[in-house]
């Protein structure tokens, strides 16, 4: 399935990115992040953050290429799917080696299967509709469904709690050994100062030329340290200074300022994704649907995008899910957004059943977006009569706080907008917010086993209408996503979590 993603990108980083592949070699850069990830593990985890450094370490069966379509990466084809998509059989590709020296086989992938199935929320959300997953030969494995899921190909292919193969010996939750079987290996991580990766020189990249996440991975760069840099403005100062080869999620009027630098150039991605409002389903304040309402209508989401950034050419206060142009874009049940009404929002506390409890937010300045939304949400909760408490942490501590349905009320998160529907953490029963009710179940099951793609359009309507009543999410708007990217650095495609390999450097360090 095809879906538009507008990438809007300077002048300067498109002329960058088309240059002759491999225009220079070797070399280190730094990459600024917005904090250190709460571990290595991409199953564990579906923080942006950790995707975006472990991608480079570990890989999946599939991907996705430039245009969100599934193709193989450590899958030697496409799968040979048969008994009306209930089977799966996937050719693996042979004389793969990972970082310690060991060769792929169908063990390590069905044992990493299974792992993934066990512990990542987005292995849980396909777990009941697997029935087995064995090898077939060391070179192939048949995954063996109960009854069709058309989404699994692409959990299968995602880098947020990810399907990562890994060599069976080092399986172990938690993970102990970082080792995979990307172009980049770990060599050190220093907590809040570095996670720095180099060159892996047993990789063997796949011969398709480079297409998105997709086609050949070739490590040109020596090395690349993530480094956790959690506050925006020095970032921002680090990508002006030359300081930074890329900084990540900077705040919108730091655009200016980065055009007129001679060492960076700001790179836009446009529609980035959502910020959204994830609600504890499971227990406490808002674990009464009618007090989620309530949250629902005494939000103004104008007024939260506009604090968070400013200038109007980064946001769309928007309803719809998918934004127009998408595949899943629709209006239906947006008629319950935005409607900032603390007279609409008080009835329903009544009828809710309010009873003074605070509501928790907790919210980090890591992203500084989220912590501005968080006060304005604060203060139109506050004037509909709800306590409000904000819990602000580092990223690292909210993600860990999170798992724990007793600590908090409403989180405030954001992603990107994904090809599959069902990529959406929230989809996921077992994503924090917990949001698992009769009402979800009875329009996921139809949209998760219809494989037709225009029956599965009108599906998904069916989903967004019961995300709008249950509320188990409040969708802030879209917005457009502001980094840098140093001037010298050569061969960056613009991507939601931005990737090095294909990507060399000028800079001498």
């Amino acid at each position: 399935m095809k879906i538009r993603l507008a990438f809007l990108v300077s002048t300067a980083l498109i002329a960058a990115s088309s240059m002759a592949f491999g225009a220079g070699t070797g070399g280190v850069i730094d990459v600024a992040t917005i904090g250190e990830p709460p571990t290595l593990d991409p199953m564990a985890s579906t923080a942006d953050i950790v995707g975006m450094t472990t991608q480079h370490i570990f890989e999946t069966l599939f991907t996705f290429d430039e245009q969100w379509n599934v193709v193989p990466l450590l899958a030697e084809t496409m799968p040979a799917i048969s008994d009306g998509g209930k089977i799966y059989d996937i050719a693996l590709r042979q004389g793969i080696k990972f970082h310690d020296g060991s060769t792929m086989t169908s063990a390590d992938v069905v044992a990493s299967i299974e792992r993934w199935i066990a512990i990542a929320s987005r292995g849980k959300q396909v777990a009941a509709y697997i029935d087995s997953v064995r090898a077939q030969g060391d070179n192939a494995i048949r995954i063996t469904m109960k009854k069709p899921y058309a989404p699994l190909l692409s959990l299968l292919a995602f880098n947020n709690s990810a399907a990562v193969i890994i060599p069976k010996a080092n399986l172990a939750d938690p993970l102990t050994k970082i080792i995979g079987s990307g172009p980049y290996m770990l060599k050190e991580r220093k907590a809040d100062q570095y996670i720095q990766v180099v060159r892996f020189d047993g990789y063997t990249p796949r011969k398709e030329a480079a297409n998105g996440l997709g086609g050949a991975r070739k490590a040109i760069l020596d090395e690349i340290r993530f480094v956790p840099v959690p506050d925006a403005n020095t970032r921002l100062e680090g990508a002006i200074s030359g300081q930074f080869d890329y900084a990540d999620s900077l705040a919108p009027e730091g655009y200016g300022r980065l055009s007129a630098s001679t060492a960076s150039d700001p790179v836009v991605l446009k529609p980035f994704g959502t910020p959204i409002l994830q609600m504890n389903t499971k227990q406490g304040v808002l674990s009464t649907k009618e007090l989620r309402q309530a949250v629902q209508v005494a939000l103004n989401p104008e007024d939260m995008l506009l604090a968070a950034f400013g200038n109007p050419e980064f946001f769309t206060a928007t309803g719809a899910y998918y934004p127009e142009g998408y595949a899943w874009h629709t209006d239906a049940g947006v008629a319950r957004y935005g409607t900032g009404d603390p007279e609409a929002a008080a009835e329903l506390m009544k009828q809710g059943g309010y009873d003074g409890r605070p509501i928790r937010i907790l919210t980090s300045r890591q992203y500084e977006f989220h912590y501005k939304m968080a006060q304005v949400a604060a203060e139109y909760l506050k004037a509909s009569g709800f306590k409000v408490e904000l819990e602000v942490f580092d990223w690292a501590t909210l993600t860990t706080r999170r798992a724990d349905p007793a600590l908090w009320d409403i989180f405030i998160t954001h992603g990107p907008f994904p090809p599959e529907p069902a990529l959406n953490g929230w989809m996921s029963d077992s994503y924090p917010g917990w949001w698992a009710t009769p009402g979800k179940a009875k329009v996921i099951e139809p949209f998760l086993t219809e494989s037709d793609p225009e029956k599965r359009k009108a599906l998904w309507a069916d989903v967004q209408t019961t995300f709008y009543e249950e509320a188990p999410v409040f969708k802030v708007g879209d917005f457009n996503a502001l980094a840098s990217k140093g001037k010298m650095l050569q061969g960056l495609h613009a991507s939601p979590w931005p990737y090095f390999w294909n990507v060399s450097t000028n800079k001498k360090h």
